[in-house]
């Protein structure tokens, strides 16, 4: 299994902090879009040659055009060498309308014609084909040869979605190429709701599970001293502290009967006491929503949970910084798997 992790760095900073961690073996690097730009970090290290897979995770796709995604997609796989994979994501409501200033939809149905307005214009530019592409919410019918970049040699960069409801992984299996599993969820939830959903739209699509990329994600406590894992720890609880006070992931914590503790997480979201928040993630949440342990034990237990159904994994290691050495050993233990 490979192992991508987050390129947490201003763009800046990306390229040293990109070599520092593509050095540890790592297959790629991906980023979040959180105070800074999504793609520019991207960019930097594309333009720097990075030797690593390069991929957004997710960019917000309500607020862009399908033609902007287009062409920041084209780009940036031609700059990589043909390594990037546009990873588009929904959002939610409060964000779209007051901090962007966007217009919201019903998110399936728009992330639906996003993903395949994105993939229309992308091949029409590579084989040439009269762009024609109207949807409910957009319509792409223009394409003079002076805006065409022509086939791109490297071919057309994938287009992954990252879902966690039913409705949302459906689409994603249904129009994308992958899935980016979100990483608040348990080892239950992905098996009974998650993949169910998967083989329900791939056959929408008339596709197979080999036709389609599954990218799970988790979030990480690792560390080899008790100390280490206790400073870890910290992060993860607070990540997952966030996530369970968000009502769109209520069903992760009724998967696992847990349910009543995300009223108390928003509540006390809204006073800002997180230490109230952190108190409410027991060990046992921690160890079922996140995966602690040694790199090699953290290894074991991601095989365990999606090994037979994903070839890579997207780890996160919110809040602290493991050292170099123990992001390799995570590496090398993932690809003995």
């Amino acid at each position: 299994m490979l192992l991508d992790i987050q390129l947490d760095a201003p763009p800046d900073q990306a390229v040293p902090r990109a070599r520092e961690l593509a050095g540890t073996g790592i297959a790629g690097l991906f980023t979040f879009e959180g105070p800074h730009d999504v793609f520019l970090p991207l960019a930097a290290s594309a333009a720097a040659g990075v030797d690593v897979d390069l991929m957004t995770n997710v960019a917000i796709a309500m607020p862009r055009s399908p033609m902007h995604l287009a062409n920041t997609a084209y780009d940036l796989h031609l700059m990589s060498g043909g390594r990037f994979r546009l990873g588009l994501g929904s959002q939610i409501k409060p964000h779209i309308e007051k901090r962007y200033g966007a217009t919201w939809s019903p998110p399936a149905a728009r992330m639906r014609e996003i993903v395949l307005a994105t993939k229309a214009i992308l091949g029409s530019w590579q084989d040439g084909t009269p762009l024609h592409f109207e949807g409910e919410f957009t319509r792409h019918t223009l394409m003079p040869p002076t805006f065409v970049p022509g086939p791109n040699r490297y071919g057309v960069p994938p287009v992954l979605l990252g879902a966690l409801g039913p409705v949302m992984t459906r689409t994603a299996a249904e129009v994308a190429d992958g899935l980016l599993v979100m990483p608040f969820h348990s080892h239950r939830h992905f098996r009974s709701r998650t993949l169910p959903a998967v083989d329900e739209g791939l056959a929408r699509s008339g596709r197979r599970r080999e036709d389609f990329s599954i990218l799970p994600q988790a979030i990480v406590a690792m560390g080899r001293t008790d100390e280490e894992l206790a400073a870890a720890s910290v992060g993860v609880r607070g990540l997952l502290a966030f996530y369970g006070s968000t009502p769109a992931y209520v069903p992760v914590l009724e998967a696992e009967g847990w349910a009543d503790v995300q009223p108390e997480l928003n509540r006390l979201s809204k006073t800002g006491d997180l230490a109230a928040m952190f108190a409410l993630v027991t060990d046992e949440m921690l160890e079922t929503l996140a995966v602690r342990g040694t790199p090699e034990e953290c290894a074991a237990e991601i095989g365990r949970r999606f090994g037979d159904v994903a070839e890579r994994v997207c780890c996160y290691f919110p809040g602290y910084e493991p050292p170099l050495e123990q992001i390799a050993d995570l590496a090398g233990s993932l690809r003995a798997l």
